[in-house]
């Protein structure tokens, strides 16, 4: 299964197994939203964890998986994902701080920010200087954890 499919899964799933989007607003309120953002990180989180591997040096170093990772990152950093933090959309599992919504717009740029990066460590890391593709990527990495300092409880 190539990893365009696994994105596509992982969003078919999280949306088969809740039912229908109203059905969750009533028995959950901001549950539906969880799920769908919760999915979008785990597809981030899943391109992301082999590159952190490779550039701390826990993994070998593999410039065609470097590569084909990033560029899925730039993909899934692409989603919809904003969306997926309707106003209130709270749930009990969930990590989101409400800070979220007060300060929506400094939350809209984090997201532009891993955009823009992402695509820039996908252009970097094709071009094949690994030390560049490493660089690029802390900083790519790095717009995850200042979002995740601001808006993600602990």
């Amino acid at each position: 299964m190539n990893r365009i499919s696994i994105i596509t899964a992982a969003l078919l799933v999280a949306g088969l197994g809740a039912g229908s989007a109203s059905t969750w607003a009533t028995e959950r309120p901001g549950h539906a939203a969880f799920e769908y953002r919760e999915s979008i990180m785990t597809v981030f989180k899943w391109y992301l964890g082999p590159m952190a591997g490779m550039a701390k040096g826990k993994i070998p170093y593999d410039q065609a998986s470097f590569q084909h990772n990033a560029k899925e990152l730039a993909k899934a950093a692409s989603l919809d994902v904003l969306s997926g933090f309707p106003e209130g959309s709270i749930d009990e599992d969930s990590e989101a701080k409400p800070e979220i919504w007060q300060n929506w717009k400094k939350f809209e740029d984090k997201l532009e920010a891993l955009r823009t990066e992402s695509a820039k460590l996908a252009e970097i890391a094709a071009g094949g200087d690994q030390q560049a593709t490493v660089e690029q990527f802390k900083r790519t990495a790095g717009t995850c954890g200042g979002c995740h300092d601001d808006f993600r409880e602990d």
